[in-house]
């Protein structure tokens, strides 16, 4: 199975709220980077292993937003790493500002597994949404 049909099948997992399915997907020690000055992970500094990033990421989106959804659009195939490009949306719970945000993800594989996750998005958008700053 191809690195893009591995990350592709993540997408469809977390978008069915399959999220054990998504964990399982992951190396057991699993580097996940939100981008800098976002507010679940404002330094950037990575959550490893799928049970941090579930108590610390995928619990915390479930809490906090209605109808969080991730649209991947592009998946650009570069080996062990995969970009894919597309957007994020949803409504944020506590301050019921509608997201609408460009993303970028980077992931790197390993015999199957995914090891490693860097978000790349607008943080001041998601701040405002949020009610962060």
């Amino acid at each position: 199975m191809s690195n893009v049909k591995i990350v592709q099948d993540a997408y469809a997992a977390f978008g069915r709220g399959d999220i054990p399915t998504v964990l399982g997907m992951m190396d057991p020690k699993m580097e996940w980077r939100e981008a800098q000055g976002n507010p679940y992970q404002p330094s950037g500094e990575p959550w490893v292993g799928p049970d941090a990033i579930l108590h610390n990421l995928f619990m915390k989106l479930g809490a906090d937003w209605d109808g969080f959804t991730v649209h991947p659009r592009d998946f650009h195939d570069a080996g062990s790493t995969v970009v894919v490009e597309g957007r994020y949306s949803g409504t944020h719970k506590k301050t019921g500002k509608r997201l609408d945000a460009q993303v970028c993800h980077v992931f790197k594989l390993r015999d199957g597994k995914l090891t490693s996750f860097q978000l790349f998005v607008n943080t001041a958008h998601l701040q405002d949404v949020m009610g962060a700053r």
